[in-house]
């Protein structure tokens, strides 16, 4: 069966949610149709002079912003001559004055399948904004690109909740943006009024290449799916001095710094095995960000099977081999992170402070399977009720 976006479902038979109602709507660059038209011309021109006004995650509207409290302003539409209002400026949450003349709220979002990509924690607050308004909430579903079967890495404990994390799920986390919004509505005690234009023909075992749709970046740095399936482990790399590759041209599929020497870093990496993964030794000169205009050596990480690969866990064993094997240059890096200024990065990514003590104590074998194992019979129990989609039940 081929597949069908909630977008083109919701354009083909519309839901009387939609009918004669003045609406906002989330999106960015990403969502698009098979066409590659934006969504907000579609729904222009399916619904014309309903829609008053837009929204913009972080990244921007057309993902022009780089990371981490790089903010976006807001600003207008010239050819709709509609507002734009910036999720990721001044606030995170709609005011009630963004919100005052809608009926409806939309939302049209390429989501990424990790706990840390903002993207789902923007939509809470969407959520809590409408439900705080009145308003109801139209989420048109896409693919969870890293499919809704594999999950990684410890739920998040909530003492360690920020915007990379509000509530207790786990890293990779195998739900759909439309089944995460039903999640977090209920678990979250938002009360927001959420209807979802589920996909067709997408199955929890679908990966982003199995939907047949070119990948669009979400984000300057997830240009290509290769990073997206990284980027559950390699995300963590944000939380060091390590860089990340941000400033090449394949960021989250490289890692370096100036003072590493890639071969006995790759014998100490396959001493713990990470199948799935092949690793290659490199040099890589950032343009901009971490160690900018500087020669960095270190590791290409090339997955090799999509089944068996666990990022999560590999980029754990990763950054335990460098703090092992250049204590004198490693470091954590220092905070604010996402606006959060008490918490240290690297446990806001993870979810708690054990991967960082465990770390700087020196990892093995037995304490890297204990921070990076993911309690699957718990997600499923909590998750289970707001699935839409058929296919196998998780698995580590």
């Amino acid at each position: 069966m081929n597949l069908t976006l909630g977008l083109e479902r919701c354009l083909e038979t519309p839901p009387d949610l939609l009918r004669s109602k003045r609406f906002g709507l989330l999106l960015n660059q990403a969502s698009v149709d098979q066409n590659f038209q934006t969504t907000h011309t579609l729904l222009q021109n399916r619904f014309p002079g309903q829609m008053i006004a837009l929204f913009g995650p972080q990244h921007g509207l057309f993902s022009e912003q780089q990371d981490n409290m790089i903010e976006t302003a807001h600003t207008r539409d010239t050819n709709l001559g509609i507002p734009i209002y910036s999720l990721y400026a001044d606030q995170r949450k709609p005011t009630p004055d963004m919100l005052k003349d809608l009926d409806l709220f939309v939302v049209d979002l390429q989501d990424v399948g990790t706990r840390v990509y903002t993207y789902i924690w923007t939509l809470s607050y969407c959520l809590e904004a409408c439900a705080e308004q009145g308003i109801p909430v139209l989420i048109l579903d896409r693919p969870n690109p890293l499919g809704g079967v594999i999950v990684e890495g410890p739920l998040l404990d909530d003492h360690f909740a920020s915007f990379v994390g509000r509530t207790s799920i786990p890293m990779r986390h195998g739900l759909t943006l439309g089944e995460m919004a039903l999640y977090l509505n209920e678990v979250m005690s938002i009360g927001a009024d959420v209807q979802v234009i589920a996909m067709q023909g997408w199955q929890r075992d679908m990966l982003w290449p199995d939907t047949h749709r070119p990948w669009i970046p979400t984000s300057p740095n997830l240009p290509r799916f290769t990073g997206v399936q990284l980027y559950p482990g390699q995300v963590l790399i944000e939380g060091t001095q390590l860089s990340e590759g941000r400033g090449t041209t394949t960021p989250f599929e490289i890692v370096g710094t100036p003072y590493i020497d890639p071969e006995p870093l790759i014998k100490q990496l396959q001493e713990w095995r990470h199948p799935g993964l092949a690793l290659r030794p490199i040099r890589f000169e950032p343009t901009f960000q971490k160690y900018a205009q500087q020669s960095c050596a270190g590791l290409f990480l090339h997955p090799t099977n999509t089944l068996t690969l666990r990022s999560y866990r590999f980029t754990l064993a990763l950054i335990g081999a460098i703090r092992t094997l250049w204590p004198d240059h490693f470091a954590w890096l220092p905070g604010p992170y996402e606006y959060e200024s008490k918490l240290a990065p690297i446990d806001m990514l993870t979810g708690d402070d054990r991967a960082r003590l465990a770390i700087d104590k020196g990892l093995n074998k037995e304490t890297l399977d204990d921070i990076s194992r993911v309690d699957v019979d718990h997600w499923t129990e909590k998750s289970s009720p707001y699935k839409l989609y058929p296919g196998p039940m998780f698995k580590g």
